[in-house]
């Protein structure tokens, strides 16, 4: 699985013009479920997300995770990190994507590990034209790939 986490001072969804999850202090994570991955990268990916540590304590280091902060997740579907064959031309490929259903199904499984982590976790809609705000905060934006072949 492939996640963007932007550490966000807010962020939101709107789909269809109604909002459909917002938070303030916290994570926009971008979610993207590969072909041949199972609930155990999901769950892999949702830990990680959930102990990822920067935001600053009180020496001005990154060195707090989440609860610490009483942060929350904003999670959003994105079948395009799965983006490939750039090197030679310039419309990407998503084959690499994982089907529909099964995309789903780990993307919800990610928001589940999350919140059973006691995160409070907002979503977008799986497939569906979404518009994304957010106020990236520092900013930091921190790259994941369960694929350690990545």
């Amino acid at each position: 699985m492939r996640a963007v986490v932007q550490r966000v001072s807010e962020a939101s969804v709107t789909v269809e013009g109604q909002v459909t999850g917002a938070i303030g202090r916290g994570f926009l994570v971008l979610v993207c479920a590969m072909a041949g991955d199972t609930e155990r990268e999901a769950e892999r990916l949702a830990r990680k997300v959930a102990a990822l540590r920067v935001f600053k304590d009180d020496a001005g280091k990154m060195n707090l995770a989440l609860p610490a902060v009483g942060g929350a997740v904003l999670a959003v579907s994105q079948f395009t990190l799965a983006a490939q064959g750039m090197e030679s031309g310039n419309r990407p490929g998503f084959s690499k994507a994982a089907p529909p259903e099964l995309g789903q199904k780990l993307y919800e499984h990610v928001c589940s590990v999350l919140r059973s982590e006691g995160l409070r976790v907002e979503t977008g809609v799986f497939g569906a034209d979404m518009k994304v705000a957010l106020v990236n905060d520092g900013p930091v934006t921190i790259l994941f790939d369960t694929d350690t072949r990545a």
